[in-house]
């Protein structure tokens, strides 16, 4: 059978990362920007909100508007070995995604060192083809179209055969604008006309029978 290949978000989608390590990774973009920037703490936070929400990531708007170096921002900011006392995720999580047919592949706005080590770190790296962290994205971030179309001309995939797995709506409209299918982790009842499936945690995707 021609299998569908999956496309994975990695921060809380794999795993938990509202659960403290975004906490941390939002308390070092926030010190680096008052170093960086010059600014006092309440409109660094101010700034770190406004360029996540204007354009998908914080790091974005820095190199956009402060000429901040992406990639040095991104190292200082996403210390694997210091988030990973916060790593959540569900049991079983392995089996979960070895038990789905087709390729899978990352497509994560977090730095590849980052995106990396966090799969690394919870044995399941060897379950993906492809990781794609931001730099692979040439510093262009989901929700923007040009991170898709990185992905699936480099991979040579249809959009139509692809399936999204995302808790990011703004994400998953993106998705669903190319043709994919559209699945949405989140606990929240309601399920917007762009989300095709809405599951609570990865292990419930088998039995959806999307091929």
């Amino acid at each position: 059978m021609n299998h569908k290949t999956w496309i994975f978000d990695l921060d809380d989608t794999l795993h938990h990362a509202s659960g403290g390590i975004f906490d941390h990774i939002n308390k070092l973009m926030t010190e680096y920007m008052m170093r960086h920037l010059g600014v006092e703490e309440a409109e660094a936070c101010a700034l770190r909100s406004r360029y996540w929400a204007q354009y998908g990531a914080t790091m974005h708007g820095l190199s956009t508007h402060h000429g901040i170096d992406p990639q040095q921002f991104l190292i200082e900011t996403h210390p694997v070995e210091v988030l990973e006392q916060w790593l959540q995720f569900e049991d079983r999580l392995a089996e979960s995604l070895s038990a789905l047919p087709g390729r899978k592949i990352i497509l994560s706005n977090g730095p590849r060192h980052y995106v990396e080590g966090i799969l690394q770190r919870m044995r399941i790296q060897h379950h993906f083809e492809s990781v794609y962290g931001v730099e692979q994205l040439n510093y262009v971030p989901k929700p923007h179209l040009d991170a898709f179309h990185t992905v699936l001309a480099k991979e040579g995939l249809r959009p139509e055969r692809c399936i999204m797995v995302e808790d990011s709506l703004p994400n998953l409209l993106t998705a669903k604008e190319l043709g994919m299918t559209t699945i949405w982790v989140s606990r929240e009842p309601r399920k917007p006309a762009h989300v095709d499936h809405r599951v609570e945690k990865i292990s419930q995707l088998l039995r959806l029978h999307l091929d």
